[in-house]
């Protein structure tokens, strides 16, 4: 730490000069920045139309209550279809990230050089595309309907599970591989009992993990056509049945809130 002199006693400094200078500098560029992007963001509001927003809201809340029930009987089909949505594209997502991940950890790569690139070009290219835009895609090439969903979710979920399971990989106990490999064990049988059961808990914990995430970004794949609940929110949207949306809202809450509990019970019952 610097220290100066005062009257020729030393003097902690938490920084020197010019590491004060700098922090000061760079604050004040975040400043700049801040208002920069605030100014970029109003410059095309209409605050007219912000002014009345309350009333807006209030009167859209009029319209939305109370709850048209009866609507409920339409929702359980398209409700389970989500479920499925959410349930075989985790299903299917997780069953294709599994090889990927083995492919993309360093530690099991059969190349670093050319297929673990690959691999993390992957899980990259599926982490960084929403599943609403797949769903988008995939209606315009296969046509609407629950298997473009279910492919959907799938490729969104390749990148989740294959990450965090390929980093998992990497961070296993080397000595329990040493020690399987040095009673001469194959490739394939170090990997059945030296990785395999260090990762797998942390595997099941993470599938369960992005079902749940799924089940979410399920509710709305409907909007673009790949089936679900979010058909019929796409629909009430429309006509702008705003009491119907109240019920579609209740139960797509209480949808979330069952998966959450259920994801954290088998979370903890693995782990």
């Amino acid at each position: 730490m610097p220290v100066s002199t005062l009257n020729g006693q030393p003097v902690w400094r938490h920084r020197t000069t010019t590491r004060q200078m700098a922090v000061w500098a760079g604050w004040f560029a975040l400043v700049a920045l801040t208002v920069f992007c605030w100014q970029e963001m109003n410059r095309n509001t209409m605050w007219v139309f912000v002014e009345d927003a309350p009333q807006q809201a209030a009167d859209l809340i009029t319209r939305a209550l109370p709850p048209r029930w009866s609507y409920l009987d339409r929702l359980w089909l398209p409700l389970w279809d989500t479920l499925n949505i959410a349930t075989l594209g985790t299903l299917l997502g997780t069953l294709m990230a599994v090889p990927v991940a083995f492919l993309a950890a360093r530690n099991t790569t059969p190349s670093a050089a050319l297929v673990r690139p690959i691999a993390l070009l992957i899980i990259v290219a599926s982490r960084s595309i929403n599943s609403l835009i797949w769903a988008l895609l995939l209606v315009a090439i296969i046509g609407p309907g629950l298997l473009a969903g279910i492919i959907a979710i799938a490729f969104r979920s390749i990148g989740f599970v294959g990450k965090l399971l390929y980093e998992a990989i990497e961070e296993i106990d080397h000595r329990q591989v040493e020690a399987i490999s040095a009673t001469g064990a194959s490739r394939m049988q170090v990997m059945d009992y030296a990785v395999i059961p260090q990762v797998l808990p942390a595997f099941a914990g993470m599938t369960v993990f992005r079902w749940d995430i799924n089940i979410r970004e399920s509710t709305i794949l409907g909007l673009v056509g790949a089936g679900g609940i979010g058909v019929q929110l796409e629909s009430s949207l429309a006509r702008l049945a705003w009491a119907e949306i109240t019920v579609i809202f209740i139960v797509v809450l209480a949808t979330v809130v069952a998966s959450e509990w259920v994801s954290a019970k088998v979370r903890k019952t693995i782990i």
